[in-house]
């Protein structure tokens, strides 16, 4: 450690303690002088860098490789050498959307000009055709209202424009113009309802502004930079069934989200590897070489991530194997498929907001 002069007055510039050594007993404020050399600031940058890499590196080490170790070594009180867990959890979050950012998914911009262009002539010419028949069957219209085949005809043919309305309803390729004519004159019984007009009128914007790689450019940009907040947002969620699967007298919620907090920054870190790992691999995916590496890594990966619940729950909570497989494969599959409802309603979400 780095040597400073103690200062020769015994009260602490912090809470006004008197200091009879080197450190205040009272806020452990350093009774030093305050002046420092340039050799001092230097010496203590290093003393804190060296520092702070002993401890990433080792709790990074414990957070692949073993599996509830850094949670046991943290409730034991064992906390200056490892990363405090929700310090760890941000700087993983934050480094995987930062390099997630910086290494987006890209599409040659001229087939996405080419592409767009097509798919705008091919809509304008289908509206164009809907129209012109509409508007043929307007002026052939009475003021009676004729039925064929039990369907009232609105100023559409109802054997080739009610089948627009069932396009619609599936998703088709036409345009907002024509949702919002088909909504307007169609029969009541075959308009959509409120919810379903403006979800569709919602998919349908976004597909006439971009084309189909663009959405699925932009869909998977969206969804990979916020997915670490949605899981940040389900880490709660994940230790209240921790903490009722679980012995509330012997175990607190705490203990639960400590565990939770590590598991997830597992999680985390094993997502960042793979990423990285891909984008590294991506330019010499030509060679069957290196597709068949790629394959092998993020085979491992995954089925690391998956099995790894396991024994860190074993490792933590002490209980039998039987009786930890059995737990930790009901929280598994719980917490999946929850994970997989929360996905979903944050991809519709974000495939609706796209621009």
């Amino acid at each position: 450690m780095s040597k400073s002069k103690i200062r020769n007055d015994k009260t602490c510039l912090n809470c006004r303690y008197v200091v009879e050594n080197k450190f205040c007993p009272n806020c452990g404020e350093e009774n030093t002088d305050t002046r420092k050399t340039f050799h001092h600031l230097f010496i203590h940058f290093f003393e804190d860098l060296t520092h702070y890499e002993n401890a990433f590196w080792r709790t990074i080490k414990n957070l692949l490789f073993k599996p509830a170790a850094l949670t046991k070594e943290y409730l034991s009180g064992k906390r200056l050498s490892y990363l405090a867990p929700v310090r760890l959890y941000i700087f993983i979050s934050f480094i995987t959307f930062l390099l997630i950012a910086i290494f987006p998914g890209k599409i040659n911009s001229s087939e996405k000009t080419i592409e767009k262009k097509s798919t705008i002539t091919t809509k304008n010419k289908s509206f164009q055709n809907i129209i012109t028949k509409n508007d043929s069957v307007k002026k052939n219209q009475t003021d009676s209202i004729e039925e064929e085949d039990g369907v009232q005809d609105f100023g559409f043919n109802s054997a080739e424009q009610l089948d627009s309305v069932q396009t619609f309803q599936d998703f088709g390729d036409d345009s907002l113009e024509q949702l919002d004519c088909i909504q307007k004159n169609a029969p009541e019984s075959k308009k959509l309802s409120d919810f379903s007009y403006w979800m569709i009128k919602k998919f349908q914007i976004v597909k006439d502004n971009n084309t189909q790689s663009e959405i699925i450019e932009k869909f998977i940009s969206s969804f990979t930079h916020n997915l670490p907040k949605v899981l940040f947002v389900f880490m709660p969620l994940f230790a209240f069934f921790l903490w009722l699967f679980h012995n509330k007298k012997r175990w607190y919620y705490f203990d639960h989200g400590i565990f939770t907090l590590h598991y997830f920054s597992f999680l985390l870190l094993i997502f960042l590897l793979l990423f990285l790992i891909n984008k590294a691999l991506s330019p010499f995916t030509e060679s069957s070489f290196i597709t068949f590496i790629q394959i092998v890594v993020n085979f491992i990966g995954i089925g690391w991530m998956i099995y790894y619940f396991y024994p860190a729950h074993h490792r933590f909570y002490g209980e039998t194997r039987m009786i930890s497989f059995i737990k930790s494969s009901l929280l598994f599959f719980i917490n999946f498929i929850l994970v997989l409802i929360i996905l979903s309603i944050f991809a519709l979400y974000t495939f609706i907001n796209l621009h």
